[in-house]
């Protein structure tokens, strides 16, 4: 039986790790070398860093960081942010990371999806959503860029057809309008995008408690459960919530 995943999110910013509230808001909460490399020996399954404002300052990623966090963790790691160039791809996959991650970049020019998955392979792509809900859309739901900062005008389902038929080979779906809540994952629109697209489909934005991760790997159909808030505030361990959603019936990785 196919097992899901949990994926910790580290959002960095001045080279500390931050949290907000529906992308607004962030406070520092640690070291992300540090948190990186505890999370890791706690058992989570994948790690994906964040430089939340690259994009919107129109700069480079933070590399040096990606290159500590790497050299202390043994298991997928994901970076994103500011990565507009195969050049800025190979950068931080020279500096340990497995995947990259698109978001801003993709929707301005996305060719870039192309050329990444031409040069490392699909399974290396990775596309970043940020959406909210958006009555005007055909899915309900726009898209933005810059940290959730610009409206495109895109629609969600449009948008996600189109990376998937350009190469992308897993899209994690941030959801602006629970991000930071951790009163709940957006269900509808995980659900209907996992139906529409043929990759894997990463929930992330609102998980409080372990039935949230239920909730979304079930009901929401994803293929892996992005968390923050609730571990980076100390209220849960990956295994505390690894054990409560097996026990709801989920089949999921263990350690």
């Amino acid at each position: 039986m196919f097992q899901k995943r949990i994926i910790i999110c580290l959002d960095v910013r001045d080279g500390k790790t931050t949290k907000g509230i529906r992308f607004e808001g962030n406070a520092d909460v640690g070291d992300p070398v540090e948190m990186a490399e505890r999370y890791y020996r706690q058992g989570v399954d994948e790690l994906v860093f964040y430089d939340i404002t690259a994009s919107s300052e129109r700069r480079g990623i933070m590399i040096d960081v990606v290159r500590r966090v790497a050299e202390r963790i043994f298991i997928p790691f994901c970076v994103g942010g500011g990565i507009a160039s195969v050049d800025d791809m190979s950068e931080v996959i020279m500096a340990g990371a497995e995947k990259v991650s698109v978001n801003s970049a993709a929707v301005r020019n996305p060719v870039i999806i192309e050329d990444g998955a031409s040069r490392y392979g699909s399974q290396c792509i990775v596309l970043g959503m940020d959406v909210a809900a958006d009555e005007s859309k055909s899915s309900g739901y726009g898209v933005f860029v810059d940290g959730g900062r610009v409206k495109t005008g895109r629609d969600m389902l449009e948008w996600a057809k189109e990376a998937e038929n350009r190469g992308i080979g897993e899209i994690v779906l941030n959801s602006i309008d629970t991000d930071g809540t951790q009163e709940g994952y957006e269900l509808h629109a995980t659900c209907i995008l996992s139906e529409t697209v043929g990759v894997p489909v990463v929930a992330s934005g609102g998980a409080g408690k372990p039935e949230h991760i239920a909730e979304v790997l079930g009901i929401g159909k994803a293929d892996a459960a992005l968390i923050a808030s609730m571990v980076h505030y100390g209220n849960y361990t990956i295994a505390q919530i690894k054990r409560e959603v097996a026990a709801s019936g989920i089949p999921i990785r263990q350690n």
